[in-house]
């Protein structure tokens, strides 16, 4: 007996449950198992943040904005620890799926996984969804919410790729995500106040942090990780261990050799250039930009010298489809250069709105 036989297993309940559900569920609901593991993909994730931001503008009032804005930044934050935990704890148990120990007994509908059933991530992000949307539905939404996650879960059974353990822990981790990142951001507070008077020593601190995250998850993934081995998280996501000798997303890879100095003395150039303008007094938006831009260029300028070639570990994909692999300090970079361009747009409509109302007057 061991700790796995009462908390998954569950003296047999788990195969049990699974067995009826999955054997018990007739052909004619296949579209409704599909239509469900589509919805519960993180996939949607684009377009919970797109509807989210759409009810941030048309909401009116002060207050009810507030706590849309909040939900949206919490569904955020949430949705990066969900998939960082799944991805560790996928690794770390490699727990068995459905086919790996049933066998042909196992209806599956869609491809066949053997490996890293626990937590299931259509779970975990349904679990999101409905921690994120409770504080603002009426009770009639958090009825849809509930009927959503359950059927979330069932279809994931249904389908053969989860246990009905996997599906609980699933939603556990997703509700327990949304109520960390809530928690995280309240403890924030006290350091954005501290970022609108927009001292030096903070950005050159948000920049230290990104290169301290960076060099950790690639320092993990070097001691975990054969070079070149690929560990697949979800349908969409996978881990690897590769090197790139080039620029962010793979940029002059195979141009020989030289472009390891060339994109040293780069690095260095920007970054100095970069802490110069946050020595400067900036807007905030503007600041942090800066401050990700620098620690993504460090990130990677400290892969050269220690490593020679940049480690990238993050590899999304669509079939046969492959977006070329990048880290941690990549997403800093895209980050900031994005921040950066929205800073100036907003500041351009800001000059365009002055310009009207002056001339009007």
């Amino acid at each position: 007996m061991n700790w796995t036989f009462f908390l998954y297993d569950r003296g047999g309940l788990n195969i049990a449950l699974f067995q009826a559900i999955n054997t018990g569920t007739p052909a004619t609901l296949e579209p409704l198992v599909w239509f469900f593991s589509i919805v519960g993909s993180y996939w949607t994730a684009p377009l919970m943040l797109l509807g989210l931001w759409c009810w941030l503008k048309l909401a009116t009032g002060t207050a009810r904005g507030t706590v849309i804005r909040s939900r949206l930044i919490g569904f955020s934050v949430a949705f990066l620890l969900a998939l960082l935990t799944t991805a560790i704890l996928k690794l770390w148990l490699d727990f068995p799926r459905p086919p790996a120990v049933l066998g042909d007994m196992v209806r599956v509908i869609g491809e066949i996984e053997l490996h890293y059933s626990l937590p299931s991530g259509h779970a975990t992000y349904a679990g999101l969804v409905v921690g994120t949307l409770w504080p603002l539905l009426s009770r009639r939404g958090r009825i849809v919410l509930t009927l959503y996650l359950i059927l979330v879960g069932w279809s994931r059974i249904a389908a053969g790729m989860h246990f009905p353990t996997d599906v609980l822990a699933g939603w556990l981790l997703g509700l327990s995500c949304t109520a960390l990142s809530g928690w995280s951001l309240s403890l924030t507070d006290p350091i954005r106040q501290l970022t609108r008077r927009t001292s030096t020593w903070v950005w050159f601190a948000v920049a230290a942090s990104v290169v301290a995250v960076d060099q950790l998850a690639k320092l993990a993934i070097t001691r975990k990780f054969a070079y070149g081995e690929q560990v697949d998280i979800t349908p969409f996501f996978k881990l690897v261990h590769v090197l790139n000798p080039g620029a962010a997303f793979s940029f002059l890879a195979n141009a020989g050799g030289w472009q390891r100095y060339f994109f040293i003395l780069i690095g260095l150039i920007v970054s100095a250039w970069l802490g110069r303008m946050l020595v400067q007094q900036r807007p905030r938006i503007e600041a942090v930009g800066y401050s990700l831009i620098l620690g993504g260029a460090l990130g990677n300028v400290a892969d050269r010298m220690l490593r020679e070639s940049v480690v990238d570990f993050l590899d999304f994909h669509w079939r046969h489809v492959h977006w070329p692999a990048f880290n941690f300090a990549d997403i800093a970079i895209i980050s900031g250069t994005a921040l950066l361009v929205v800073h100036m747009l907003t500041q351009h409509n800001r000059i365009d709105t002055d310009a009207i109302e002056n001339y009007n007057h």
